[in-house]
């Protein structure tokens, strides 16, 4: 085994994974490790947060970490290493990796040299040479510069003849060469993933590049000079225009020290991409209601008091999403979803319950999964799980793909109604507005009761109006008068 096989076995790299269901990056919110610890199989070593949701990944192997690959705060494509473990610690000092691209190049070119004639080819194209010599390399020489070729020696013709199968020629003396700048040796240009990272988000192609890092690498100052705007040169401006140019600069940055600038990724770009995507694909209809919802108050009062509720989160939430899923019960028609790619509809016979919960990370949507087939208590604490383990950030991938339908609870920021956009790949989403205390006619009477209004928005090509109507009205009959969940579920 080489040396240099060995040092790849011994220094192994732990990949960013996929953790959803086809992500391509994630943004690593913590390292809970540094270089220096000991790691187990197994341990957590840092929390990334995903489009979806934030996830703790563990390490795959035991060693010492050797070197993590980003800071917090950096998004990194599915694929990239991001940390770097010594499996075997025991075995010395670790190398010095800020050479490792030209050394792992020579460590190659004398493998290499070092295998006797008759090597296959590793790769298409390239296979042992015929012959293979091996000279010492040259001491640069006093004078001439670092990069810039030096003077050719003479070559014995003889030699070259017979190595190339040609007849010998006289041996011709190079005339001197001028100095050149150095350029970019040919292949993939040297430089390390934030680096990388960093040319990719500024458009800047790293083969243009004239690296100055040790080794040909290429650096984030080398980044931001090729990114810099070549200066022009123009005539002196008036002083009037120099005046009205140093006004309107202080004017612009006493703006800007005003704003705020924060970016858009992880949960709040998905969620941003995703309502778009579902605003301008799917035709939304909004249809709403406002219903007396007084008894089904006064249910949740005395469900609380039910031993069979018993340290369950029971509210006024709990008694709408059943009342939802009993009137898809009875409208099974609208749980479906639109298939574009082969133009069919693809109608479900399960109900995947989304419940759209604000985070510090931004809006996600978890879902009850045969939320149509629990009892009462059985949803009550499904529904109470979901909304802790969103509120500490816990939510797995898993919980947030496959909803059916969901809703959304803006009373509980005093808001009435609202227009609320489809999750996508889903047919409805109901929003439950704020309950409020109002004048109603009740038995023939004006009297205070306890009213709300619901929105429901549903893909018209799926749901029409005649449907949506049918699903939206039954759902508040069963909030009018909750005996329904009993003669209608």
């Amino acid at each position: 085994m080489t040396a240099s096989t060995a040092g790849a076995q011994r220094f192994r790299e732990f990949k960013m994974p996929d953790v959803g269901e086809g992500l391509t990056e994630a943004e690593i919110l913590k390292w809970y490790v540094q270089p220096g610890d000991t790691v187990t199989d197994g341990q957590v070593i840092c929390e990334v947060e995903t489009a979806k949701a934030a996830v703790e990944l563990p390490s795959p192997f035991d060693g010492v970490v050797h070197e993590l690959h980003f800071d917090e705060g950096v998004t990194v494509d599915v694929g990239t290493a991001i940390i770097s473990v010594d499996t075997d610690p025991g075995a010395g000092p670790a190398p010095d990796r800020s050479a490792a691209p030209a050394a792992d190049a020579a460590a190659v070119l004398a493998e290499e040299a070092a295998e006797p004639q008759g090597r296959q080819a590793v790769l298409v194209g390239y296979g042992a040479a015929p012959a293979s010599t091996k000279r010492r390399a040259r001491k640069p020489q006093p004078g001439v510069p670092t990069g810039v070729p030096a003077q050719p020696e003479p070559v014995n013709a003889a030699l070259q003849a017979e190595l190339n199968g040609r007849p010998a020629v006289a041996p011709v003396t190079a005339a001197p060469v001028a100095p050149v700048a150095p350029v970019a040796a040919p292949g993939r240009p040297l430089a390390k993933p934030p680096v990388r990272k960093l040319a990719k988000d500024l458009g800047i192609d790293l083969a243009t590049i004239a690296p100055t890092g040790r080794d040909g690498i290429i650096t984030r100052e080398d980044v931001h000079a090729a990114a810099a705007p070549a200066p022009s040169v123009a005539a002196a401006p008036e002083p009037e225009a120099v005046a009205a140019a140093e006004a309107g600069v202080a004017g612009i940055a006493g703006i800007a020290a005003r704003e705020r600038r924060v970016p858009v990724k992880g949960v709040r770009k998905a969620t941003a991409q995703a309502m778009v995507n579902s605003a301008f694909t799917a035709p939304h209809v909004t249809e709403f209601i406002t219903v007396d919802v007084t008894r089904t108050m006064k249910l949740v009062q005395e469900l609380k008091q039910d031993p069979d509720m018993a340290g369950l989160r029971v509210n006024p939430l709990l008694l709408v999403a059943k009342a939802f899923l009993v009137a898809i019960k009875r409208h099974p028609e609208v749980n479906a979803a639109w298939d574009e790619a082969n133009q069919e509809i693809v109608y479900k016979d399960y109900v995947n319950l989304g419940i759209a919960a604000a985070t510090p990370r931004g809006l996600i949507v978890p879902n009850i999964k045969d939320a149509g087939v629990k009892t009462l208590p059985q949803l009550a604490a499904e529904l109470g799980e979901l909304v802790a383990t969103a509120r500490d950030g816990k939510t797995s991938p898993a919980a947030m793909s496959g909803g059916t339908v969901t809703i959304t609870n803006v009373g509980v920021f005093g808001v009435d109604t609202g227009t609320p956009i489809l999750n996508p790949g889903e047919s409805a989403i109901l929003a439950f507005g704020a309950v409020k205390l109002q004048p109603w006619v009740h038995k023939g009477k004006v009297k205070a009761r306890q009213v709300t209004t619901l929105a429901l928005s549903f893909d018209h090509r799926l749901i029409d109006g005649e449907l949506g109507s049918k699903l939206l009205a039954d759902i508040a009959a069963v909030l009018e008068r909750p005996k329904r969940l009993i003669t209608w579920g």
